[in-house]
């Protein structure tokens, strides 16, 4: 999914300069348009905010199961043996 600022700002029904002065950090936002935000990017609330907190575990598996939710069982599979491959690589090392 690629949006521009504009139409993120737009599909959320706040302003394009605001959207920018969000990404900058320079203005805050309503929990309203946060979770408005969210939505529209298909991720949860904790992940937009993942850069202010601190990763854990649960964390990482929740950003993980977000990726994989959407995805075809083969998918999720092939996923999961890649992650094999890539931990037996590392063990190795």
């Amino acid at each position: 999914m690629r949006l521009t600022q504009a139409q993120l700002a737009e599909a959320v029904d706040i302003s394009d300069t605001y959207m920018g002065a969000i990404e900058r950090g320079e203005r805050g936002m309503s929990l309203d348009t946060l979770v408005a935000l969210a939505s529209r990017l298909g991720v949860t609330v904790d992940y937009l905010l993942s850069d202010s907190v601190a990763e854990t575990d649960m964390n990482i598996l929740e950003q993980f199961k977000q990726i994989m939710d959407d995805q075809p069982l083969e998918r999720k599979q092939m996923a999961i043996n890649v992650l094999r491959a890539v931990f037996a690589y590392f063990e190795d090392k």
